[in-house]
């Protein structure tokens, strides 16, 4: 986590941190823990607006996981990354791993370079 988080700071210095305890509001836990990085702004159909990060980090028992919220296109991180990752998930907005050793670090890096540069 701390390589990925060196990573992303070198990929995009002094963007916006979040830290989420995967809490909801009624303080019940509804994911893990992640860090976010950057700022999405989502527009909903009803006219409300809200924020986000761009890229997010979670670790859990069964490895790291990355999100690239910011692309629209559910199909592009697997269609563009998937075959050339590694020993990854691709999914929607989602590449999940367990050990940066299994992936390829460039790859990785080229995802997420690609949801900070999507608007």
């Amino acid at each position: 986590m701390q390589e990925l988080h060196r990573i992303i700071q070198e990929i995009m210095p002094g963007c916006k941190l979040w830290f989420l305890d995967g809490k909801n509001d009624e303080g019940k836990t509804v994911a893990n823990p992640n860090i976010g990085y950057g700022l999405h702004t989502i527009h909903y159909a009803d006219g409300k607006i809200k924020e986000f990060y761009q890229i997010g980090l979670s670790a859990n028992t069964t490895g790291i996981s990355v999100y690239i919220l910011s692309i629209k296109d559910k199909a592009y991180l697997a269609e563009t990354y998937g075959k050339t990752i590694g020993k990854a998930s691709v999914t929607g907005y989602c590449i999940k791993f367990k050990a940066l050793k299994d992936i390829n670090i460039n790859v990785l890096e080229a995802a997420i370079r690609d949801g900070f540069e999507a608007k």
